[in-house]
Order: C-alpha cells, then sequence, then structure tokens
C-alpha cells in the first residue's frame, strides 16, 4: 500500500533545520490529534501558511481548531467532507502535507495527494528536519519500533540515560510529540524515540545514532495492506543509522532488516538474546544481564549490567530482552554499566503492562490491557501457569492459530470479549478443543445490546464495556481456583467496546477492585 513516487521541490529539499526559510511554505496537515496539532503548531511558529482538516467535529476538536486559528492557522476545516480532498491554500495546492501518523495511504485526501505529486511527511519527518537551531543543543535520537515492547523500552532507555546523569526524555508514539520535545526551552543531550510503523511509513530522513526494532508479528495488517509492507516499513527503522542497529538475535526477520538497511560506514550491528550471548551481543548469564558487544575484551569476557531480580517481582522473558535492548542502545550512547543498572531499577512500568491488580483467595489477577495483538497476548501468557484468561476484541486482520496452538497448554479456561471475537474463539475450537471458552459479550441483556449497537454507529457508550468487562471478571472468578492467574490480555484492539486500551484496563481494574471488595464483605456477613 505504497505511494506513488512524488518529485520534491528544491526549496522542500533545502528545508532541514529550524532555521531554514518554511516562510510563506503552503502545508497542508492531515488530523487535530496530538500529533497534528504539534506539527500545525509548529509550522505556523515557522512562518508557514498551514490549513488543517479533521473528520472530527468533537469539543476536543473545535477547541483545537479554535486555538490554531488563534495563533495564526490560515483555517481549520472539519467534518467528513473536509478529508475527502486536498485543500486549497490561499487558492493554491499545498506544496507539502504533513499527515498524523494514523491516517492510510489510501484515504481519499492522501491517495489524491499522491495522484498530484505533493510530497507527504509525518510529523516525524518534520521533527528530524526542524531539530537543529541555532544557538540550541541537537539532541540526539535513539530510535525504538518493534511490534511489541516499544513504550517499555523507551521509559528503559529514558530512565537508564537519566541516570547517567543526561538531560533525556521518551518522545514520539509514547506520548509526547517529538515536535513539542523539540520546542521546549530545554536544551536535550538525548531523544528515546518511539517510532510505530505507522510513523515510519512517513518518514525518510532520520538517521538515528542507534535503533532497534525489538521484535515483528503480524499486526496492523488492515493498514499497510500486507505483513510484507508492515516489516518494510518497520524495517526503515534502522535507514541511516550512526553507529548500532540493535536487533534481536532470536528473530531473523529483525537481523535481516539490519543487514538490509543502508547505514553509516562504521555502523554495528549489535544483537540482544535472552540465553548466552555472543560476541558483540548482550544477554542472560546465570541470571545477570550482561555485555559482550560494548567492552574491548569481548572476545573472551561480558560486562555485567544488571540482575533480573533489578527487573521486579515479574520478569518476563520479553520483559528481559526490553531490558536488554535499552541496554544496547545506551551503551552504544556511552552510558556505564551502572547507570544501566540504577536505571532498570529506577524504571516504574506503565499501567497495563503485565500490571499485578490482586492476590485474592490464592488467585493472582493480572492486567495487560496493553497486549493489543496475540505476539503481545503471548509473551504475555508465557509468564504464567493455570490461566483463566480474559481476551478478546477488534483483531485488526491478523489470526490468532499460533498463538492458541503455543499457549494452549497454559490455558485453563477462556472469557471472551469484544463485539466479535470469532476469530479467536475459531482458534480456539481448532487447537483448544478440551479448553472451556465462555462468552462475556453484547447481547447479554438489552441494555448491553443498545450500548452495542450505540458504538457501532460512532457514538460509544462507556456502558457496554464496563459491563462486559463486570461479566468477564465475574465468569473468571468462578472459573480460577487458588495458584490460577487470571489474565486479561486481549491479543485485540480495544475500540469496540471502549475508547482505549488504558480505558479497557481500568474497568478491569475497577471490576476486579469491586469483586475483592464485595466478596470481603460477603465473608464478614
Amino acid at each position: 500500500m505504497g505511494c506513488a513516487a512524488v518529485t520534491v521541490s528544491p526549496r522542500l529539499e533545502n528545508l532541514v533545520t529550524w532555521d531554514s526559510d518554511w516562510s510563506g511554505l503552503r502545508v497542508a496537515v492531515t488530523g487535530i490529534g496530538v500529533s497534528g496539532f504539534a506539527a500545525a503548531d509548529t509550522l505556523i511558529e515557522l512562518g508557514a501558511r498551514v490549513v488543517v482538516v479533521d473528520a472530527a467535529t468533537s469539543d476536543t476538536a473545535k477547541a483545537s481548531a479554535d486555538t490554531l486559528k488563534i495563533v495564526g492557522a490560515a483555517d481549520v476545516l472539519l467534518g467528513e467532507e473536509a478529508v475527502t480532498r486536498i485543500p486549497r491554500i490561499d487558492g493554491e495546492l499545498p506544496e507539502l502535507i504533513v499527515t498524523s501518523p494514523g491516517w492510510r495511504p489510501d484515504q481519499a485526501l492522501l491517495a489524491a495527494a499522491a495522484r498530484a505529486h505533493i510530497p507527504v511527511w509525518g510529523d516525524v519527518e518534520l521533527a528530524w528536519r526542524v531539530r537543529q537551531r541555532e544557538g540550541r543543543k541537537t539532541a540526539d535520537w535513539l530510535a525504538i519500533t518493534g511490534t511489541n515492547g516499544k513504550t517499555t523500552t523507551v521509559g528503559l532507555t529514558e530512565s537508564m540515560l537519566r541516570a547517567a546523569g543526561l538531560k533525556a526524555i521518551a518522545v514520539g508514539n509514547v506520548g509526547k510529540p517529538i515536535l513539542d520535545a523539540i520546542r521546549e526551552p530545554v536544551e536535550y543531550d538525548v531523544f528515546a524515540v518511539e517510532l510505530s510503523s505507522f510513523q515510519l511509513h512517513w518518514a525518510e530522513s532520520l538517521s538515528p545514532l542507534a535503533s532497534v526494532c525489538l521484535n515483528v508479528a503480524e499486526d496492523h495488517v488492515d493498514w499497510h495492506g500486507s505483513y510484507d509492507s508492515y516489516l518494510a516499513d518497520k524495517a526503515k527503522v534502522y535507514e541511516q543509522t550512526q553507529k548500532a542497529c540493535i536487533y534481536n538475535a532470536e528473530q531473523f526477520e529483525t537481523e535481516r532488516m539490519v543487514e538490509n538497511a543502508d547505514v553509516v560506514e562504521g555502523c554495528r550491528a549489535i544483537g540482544f538474546t535472552t540465553v548466552t550471548p555472543a560476541v558483540s551481543m548482550l544477554g542472560v548469564v546465570e541470571g545477570l544481564l550482561v555485555d559482550r558487544a560494548f567492552i574491548e575484551e569481548r572476545r573472551d569476557s561480558a560486562a555485567e549490567l544488571a540482575a533480573m531480580a533489578d527487573l521486579g517481582p515479574i520478569a518476563p522473558r520479553h520483559m528481559v530482552a526490553n531490558a536488554l535492548a535499552a541496554a544496547g542502545l545506551v551503551r552504544a550512547y556511552g552510558v556505564d554499566a551502572a547507570a544501566v543498572r540504577q536505571g532498570i531499577r529506577d524504571y516504574v512500568p506503565g499501567d497495563h503492562r503485565i500490571q499485578p491488580v490482586a492476590r485474592h483467595e490464592g488467585v493472582l489477577w493480572v492486567n495487560d490491557s496493553k497486549a493489543t495483538n496475540p505476539h503481545a497476548a503471548a509473551a504475555s501468557l508465557a509468564a504464567f501457569t493455570n490461566v483463566v484468561w480474559i481476551a478478546g476484541g477488534l483483531s485488526k486482520g491478523v489470526t490468532y492459530d499460533d498463538l492458541v496452538r503455543e499457549q494452549a497448554h497454559r490455558l485453563k479456561a477462556v472469557v471472551l470479549i469484544g463485539t466479535d471475537s470469532s476469530e479467536l474463539a475459531g482458534a480456539l475450537q481448532r487447537h483448544a478443543p478440551d479448553v472451556p471458552v465462555i462468552a462475556a459479550a453484547p447481547g447479554d441483556t438489552e441494555e448491553m445490546q443498545t450500548a452495542a449497537a450505540e458504538g457501532a454507529t460512532g457514538t460509544r457508550s462507556p456502558l457496554a464495556g464496563e459491563q462486559v468487562m463486570s461479566l468477564a471478571v465475574a465468569t473468571a472468578a468462578q472459573l480460577a481456583g487458588s495458584g490460577d492467574t487470571v489474565l486479561m490480555a486481549p491479543a485485540a484492539a480495544s475500540m469496540d467496546q471502549f475508547s482505549s486500551y488504558a480505558h479497557r484496563g481500568n474497568t478491569f481494574i475497577e471490576a476486579v477492585r469491586g469483586l475483592v471488595e464485595g466478596q470481603a464483605k460477603t465473608g464478614e456477613e
């Protein structure tokens, strides 16, 4: 699902710093969310003539539109009609389109731009081009992508850099737009940059100091059009890397990406593994995270970086891998081993990522709502045995056969959520026929059916998700016994019943707390 080749104007080729001549450049920005707003705001500050378009007409979108008009946007166009064609700017076509990462290449406006040979950049491409500013320190970029583990790894990377005394910040897909960090009155040493496949699709000029693709698995096929296209966009993280391409030695796809990347001369390929590392790798030896890449004596020794225990009471394999990937990035930057260990100890995992919620009557309740695809759910399931698994939601065009086949032996029962989890249910029937599967989906009550129908028309009611999760938790409680784990790792996106994975996770937490408190009160009576 690529774009047609475009001819970049000489003017655009020369826009490579903040201090380049951006004045009067006609730019259409697609999307008025967090990244789109940051892009528009930055371009207005640079002196460009900016028109912003978005299909949204919510109060939030209208408030953002009002703000952009106040600061100097030429126009802001909201509503479905606004995103069907290329907007005119001062009566002429744009010279450039800057798109928010979620916009698919085949979206009507972007497809029209490709046909009109108008270049399309993402917010990350824009950020790379304005990162240098006269009189200001330019932060180095450590770039992080992967199907799963990006946010954890970018957080660990930030923590390790800060433990080394550096001014560092996690930016990009993690939450804070890179453009906002560039415009802050802080002279950062390093950006730990989380990059989604969407962002990489629209980026061409990046040249990070070090980069990593943590892992790849089938995901976002609906957006990219094919798994091969998804892999190609992920691989762009390694292009033009300066010092070190960090790859997952346990997944040949990432190593192949590095082999095929056009990097800066002298750039090294550094692997990470959760077993004993070879030369030029980081890995694990007798419960220790070690480095055989960034030391002089790497042929016959290794430097201790941290202990498995430093990762906390639950340290599943993928968490170890994330820590090693982060260590590889910061070691490439020059951070010492002591700061790596301290950074791991200082790191506080984000909510909804293998988050223990309660231990009640011998049952451990775990929230991993961030597991939005089969690969993430597999990593989560692999950390436990005797699991009552709460799963289901929007599949994003992926399949579940490999996940169920590999993890069936851990499953005691499955509770399905989601308005349509037929793909997952089918995989369970094929590969785990003896595992009880109970559906907790809209349709159990008239009220839930109504809420689900409203969600399908774009006015989702939070009641649907909350009621479904409450029912799922109650069902799981009946199925689980002492020594079991109830794991909510949906292996799917959330937007059919919830506003986000965080909303889904929070409803799980609330439902578990309600269950525990209710059982405690019953016991007192």
